[in-house]
């Protein structure tokens, strides 16, 4: 393998590196900081970048622009990871793993006070008070808020309620005390005592416990009945039972997994989703999806290690039991992680797998109706390559052959435009050279006279063509291709019955396109609408082959006859069922009755 050449300054610096654990930084020859990354072993990481060519394009065109390197050593991993992660975020290396995802998650807070206050916010402080979350969006927290309320009289005003404020007799009753939404600590209709009862049944309801949570209500409901309390107690009856309706909407995976973190991955090209969800108790409590760009391929568990410093950092969270697909590359001190195959975890696995898939799509969705033209080019560079091609594939042509026990035999050409079918640019051709059933040749024909006709018309050639068919088909392609010298001009592709298997001019051994991936549910609709307009044709023509020789068969019935009856009775099956005065309005008694008599050759018999 060649090796990339370094100055020899950088080549000196390189040779004394540590062997420990630290953070490296790579500059260009203006200065700017262009890459950060971590490293258990920094001698044997940063050597890895120069002693070899990197698969990756990417990868090359960094370790080319390197000038400069300057290290930092840390204690372990783990502080490494802490460090790059600092630093990327204050430096921002154009060749780094970008952070896409950078809006602020609502919290329920609530607040450090003698008469605490509930409400959501977007900002959390470092100020003493107990947040609780992410939430998803801010209908997920004005859900668990609006159940709150219902259940609790918290007051909403933003007072500095203290014993010596409700002494100086400086409140006021509001209305939400006449509405029965307060309970008037202001004016010390409840004493502080009671307020923190209540505020800790509602970090119960954040916390996610519950049980916990109808268990009391219904002790205390119980309680009141035997006192004869019965007012009350259908106060907490109404409770008990809102309760229980929030939970059964609540996300319950299982009734058997405590508390654990769950990370589930769903990638796209160069885009990876991750979704994180805090679970307690089996019930989905918080979760939130961030979104990454890759740069330079990093690996899944690259990503995760990054996601994890993100989600501990930002929302101060002590992992200790992660449920994930794969192990971060960095190992992490008391954290236990679960790569479950079945079960209950396994279940709790898919369900983050399936946020963070359906993120993506909404992700795209959002892209497509807010910036439609950004959603194309994204689209474009992810089939560029998948394709393997040159250029975006903004011009893509599909074809598939159509005949039934050898008979007729049609071929249909769909055209996509950015992504989409351009029914107006749709073709069929008759097959005119090939007898029997051939394929192969078929497919050659159809290739020469679509594009022959396309170069004499002087009309644009698509920068991709798909043959619906494995290598044979492909091969029939590539060889109409080359006869016309298009060969270099045009990509070819062929598309293997399972769909997921797309073949290339050479390659014996098929890409496997994600099943989750744009180009694939792009060539499935390809796909489908070749074979489609195929087959309609196809229909069409033994339909109408079908009609014609039966009228065909008919003594003293000629050309102007059968059109004349195809025209008013649009098919031969309503040209038997017609009586003979309805022939007779249209081609005259005299051919009526030759038709007739052809279509009902036993009326014909019985009269005789």
């Amino acid at each position: 393998m060649a090796k990339h050449r370094k100055s020899p300054e950088l080549e000196e610096k390189i040779s004394i590196l540590p062997t420990t654990p630290g953070v490296y930084m790579y500059y260009d020859s203006e200065g700017n900081v262009i890459y950060v990354g971590k490293a258990k072993n920094l001698k044997r990481r940063v050597s890895s970048y120069f002693n070899r060519t990197h698969d990756s394009l990417r990868t090359n065109l960094l370790v080319r622009a390197i000038a400069d390197m300057r290290y930092i050593v840390v204690p372990t991993e783990q502080d490494a990871l802490n460090l790059e992660n600092s630093m990327i975020k204050e430096y921002q290396p154009r060749y780094n793993v970008l952070l896409k995802d950078d809006k602020s998650y609502p919290w329920i807070v609530v607040t450090k006070e003698t008469f605490p206050r509930v409400f959501m916010t977007r900002k959390k402080l470092k100020d003493g008070s107990k947040y609780y979350g992410p939430y998803t969006d801010s209908a997920s927290a004005r859900t668990v808020l609006d159940l709150i309320r219902d259940l609790y009289k918290l007051r909403s005003c933003r007072q500095n309620i203290t014993p010596e404020y409700i002494a100086r007799g400086k409140g006021r009753l509001c209305l939400d005390y006449h509405l029965k939404r307060c309970n008037g600590p202001c004016v010390g209709k409840i004493s502080s005592a009671d307020y923190g009862r209540q505020i800790e049944r509602i970090k119960q309801i954040l916390r996610g416990d519950m049980n916990e949570l109808l268990d009391h209500l219904k002790s205390e409901m119980e309680t009141l009945a035997g006192e004869l309390r019965f007012e009350e107690a259908h106060e907490l009856k109404l409770k008990y039972d809102m309760v229980r309706r929030y939970t059964a909407k609540s996300v319950i995976v299982s009734q058997t997994i405590g508390d654990v973190d769950v990370f589930g991955m769903d990638e796209d090209g160069q885009d990876v989703f991750i979704n994180y969800m805090h679970v307690r108790r089996g019930a989905v409590v918080s979760s939130m999806t961030l979104e990454y760009k890759r740069r330079l391929d990093e690996t899944p568990s690259q990503l995760l290690s990054y996601a994890m410093n993100e989600i501990r950092t930002s929302l101060d969270i002590t992992f200790e039991e992660v449920v994930t697909a794969q192990k971060p590359d960095v190992e992490m001190e008391g954290v236990t992680f679960i790569i479950p195959q079945r079960g209950d975890k396994h279940k709790l696995l898919e369900v983050s797998e399936k946020n963070a898939r359906q993120y993506r799509i909404d992700s795209l969705k959002h892209l497509e109706r807010h910036n439609p033209e950004e959603r194309v080019n994204k689209l474009m560079e992810r089939m560029k390559a998948d394709f393997r091609l040159s250029e975006p594939p903004r011009h893509i042509e599909c074809f598939d052959n159509s005949n039934i026990q050898g008979t007729n035999p049609v071929a249909s050409c769909v055209v996509f435009r950015d992504g989409k079918p351009a029914k107006n640019d749709y073709r069929h051709f008759n097959i005119k050279t090939v007898e029997g059933p051939d394929d192969f040749a078929s497919m050659k024909e159809v290739l020469t006279r679509r594009y022959t006709r396309l170069m004499n018309e002087g009309k644009g050639l698509p920068q991709l063509i798909v043959v619906d068919g494995g290598k044979g088909q492909l091969s029939a392609a590539v060889e109409a291709l080359e006869k016309m010298g298009l060969r270099g001009t045009i990509a070819v592709a062929g598309i293997a019955k399972r769909l997921e298997e797309i073949y290339f001019p050479g390659d014996s051994i098929p890409l496997y396109i994600d099943k989750n991936s744009e180009t694939l549910r792009v060539v499935q609709h390809m796909r489908d609408e070749a074979h489609r307009f195929g087959i309609t044709h196809h229909r069409n023509r033994r339909s109408k082959s079908q009609t014609v020789s039966a009228l065909d068969s008919i003594k003293g019935v000629g050309e102007k006859t059968r059109t004349a009856l195809l025209t008013k009775f649009r098919s031969f099956k309503r040209v038997c069922e017609a009586d003979l005065d309805e022939l007779a309005a249209v081609i005259g008694p005299a051919k009526a009755s030759i038709v007739y008599s052809a279509v009902h050759p036993e009326t014909t018999a019985n009269n005789d």
